[in-house]
């Protein structure tokens, strides 16, 4: 009876378990039931939300479409291939044709191509403004710009032959165009500064000649200099990932608020089409560029009269000066007849303009020139050891600057010194040498003749042609004073030169300083 007792006890004991086993595994399926319900309905929402974003792109296609205009433009060109009606070959290829006639010269192919001819292509624009009938449109200077005749084609189909270009800025890529038409719709204005890595973006435009095309995507990047305007042109480029193609250029880059953030303008690519990266010019650039050419008929921008250099890009040259920055911009040069004669000095420093901090040479660019001349700015520049305020009054900037030192080869014969501890050789700026750069103005300091590229001298970009003038704060009117500025240098620990050299294309002598240090 005691062992039925006890197997009956144990049977419940047994049954009680299997049931708190049942019961709990029950309510564990059950909790995590739940949970996966939870996941699916707030996933649902997400959805939802999704859906409610591709409502926001229809919303904006609806309210900027009607602003997009295609472009089809005539060009006038020269032939770039023949001089005189004959055509301009290669000097290695021209020893190869035949002489036929015997007068001891290749025969040179007639051909009928020194009249100018037309070039046909296609764009996109936007109308930013209506005004009295007339509407503007704000397009690229490589769509627009230098056009004999333009056709404008708005989103309706419409087409308009009475286009004609306002005006045009090859430093920014853009242009400006106006027509006369009714019932036209202009785009907003955006905030560009607004902008950040992530936001959604839409592009619009006729890429391939499909008029009304809108792609979408992200903000990749923001302030890229890609490198396409050249060394004068104003970069500042927003790039996306929305795709941009062939067509494109000129078109609005819009946020999700419907208003313009940027126009289009590029594309970095290997094989001409799009490969997910893009570049559009910042709205706030564009419309100080708009409104200028618009009132003007061109870009009028403020102007120092500087050669400079970002400090980020030679930290030791910046820190000869006593910087320990490493953010700045050095003044290499201060051109004569400009606003910054006696005001800034080579080895300035700039860190701040009108108490806004200044980063690089392309942020001192962009603040300088949307400023208008004839305005004073207050410049915050590091010199001797300490900082320094600076206010001078801005200039108009002339439509070519630039400044640019070329090597080349030194011709004619000279007293050359020589410094195997730099890899150089040098001569005193006779004659020869002076009339060989074209230095006419240069009257002191040593001529560099030749240098080893593999040298410290070339590592520290020093050429043929530069002209010495100044070892830390030496003054070195001859060979003679670069030899012993030479000798008394710590090259390990670094040496600045202060340089000239003539550019050949403006006539220019442009100064600039180069340190030299031995890190073998």
């Amino acid at each position: 009876m005691k062992a039925f007792r006890s197997t009956l006890g144990a049977l419940a004991v047994a049954g009680a378990a299997t049931a708190t086993g049942f019961f709990g595994f029950n309510y564990i399926q059950t909790t995590q039931f739940a949970r996966a319900a939870d996941q699916v309905g707030a996933t649902r929402e997400q959805l939802a939300r999704m859906d409610d974003l591709s409502s926001v792109f229809r919303h904006v296609g609806k309210v900027v479409e009607p602003s997009v205009v295609n472009i089809s433009v005539t060009k006038t060109m020269k032939n770039e291939l023949t001089r005189g009606g004959r055509l301009r070959i290669p000097e290695h290829l021209r020893r190869q044709l035949p002489d036929l006639d015997g007068d001891g010269a290749p025969d040179m192919p007639d051909f009928d191509g020194a009249a100018p001819f037309e070039q046909h292509g296609t764009g996109s624009g936007v109308i930013m403004e209506v005004a009295n009938g007339t509407a503007y449109v704000l397009t690229n200077n490589h769509v627009a710009g230098d056009a004999s005749a333009m056709e404008i084609t708005l989103a309706d189909g419409r087409k308009f032959t009475n286009a004609k270009l306002v005006g045009a800025d090859k430093k920014t890529d853009l242009a400006v165009v106006r027509f006369e038409a009714d019932r036209v719709i202009a785009a907003k204005w955006g905030d560009s500064d607004e902008l950040q890595k992530g936001d959604w973006v839409m592009a619009f435009g006729s890429p391939f000649g499909y008029v009304g095309s809108m792609t979408h995507g992200i903000v990749s990047a923001l302030n890229r200099q890609a490198g396409i305007l050249g060394s004068q042109g104003y970069e500042n480029f927003i790039q996306v990932d929305a795709p941009i193609n062939p067509g494109n250029s000129g078109g609005p880059l819009v946020n999700t608020r419907g208003e313009v953030v940027g126009i289009n303008t590029a594309i970095a690519s290997r094989t001409g089409s799009f490969s997910g990266i893009g570049f559009a010019i910042p709205s706030n650039q564009a419309k100080f560029v708009y409104e200028s050419i618009k009132a003007k008929g061109k870009v009028v921008r403020g102007w120092l009269g500087v050669s400079i250099s970002d400090v980020s890009r030679d930290l030791p040259k910046a820190q000869s000066f006593g910087y320990q920055g490493n953010t700045g911009v050095l003044v290499e040069q201060v051109m004569p007849n400009t606003p910054a004669v006696g005001k800034l000095q080579p080895g300035d420093i700039v860190t701040s303009i009108n108490g806004k901090g200044v980063s690089n040479v392309q942020a001192l660019r962009q603040q300088i020139a949307s400023t208008a001349p004839h305005a004073d700015v207050k410049l915050n520049v590091f010199r001797d050891g300490k900082e320094q305020e600076v206010v001078l009054k801005l200039g108009e900037q002339p439509d070519t600057v630039k400044l640019a030192g070329l090597p080349g080869k030194i011709e004619g014969n000279a007293d050359v010194d020589t410094s195997d501890k730099l890899g150089l050789k040098y001569a005193d700026p006779s004659p020869t040498l002076l009339k060989q750069w074209d230095l006419a103005d240069v009257k002191e300091g040593a001529v560099v003749t030749s240098v080893d590229r593999s040298s410290v001298a070339g590592k520290a970009g020093l050429s043929a042609g530069d002209v010495i003038t100044r070892v830390g704060a030496k003054p070195v009117r001859n060979a003679e004073d670069l030899t012993e500025a030479i000798k008394s240098a710590d090259l390990k620990r670094g040496v600045r030169m202060y340089v000239t050299t003539k550019d050949p294309e403006t006539g220019q002598t442009a100064s600039r300083f180069i340190f030299v240090r031995d890190d073998r």
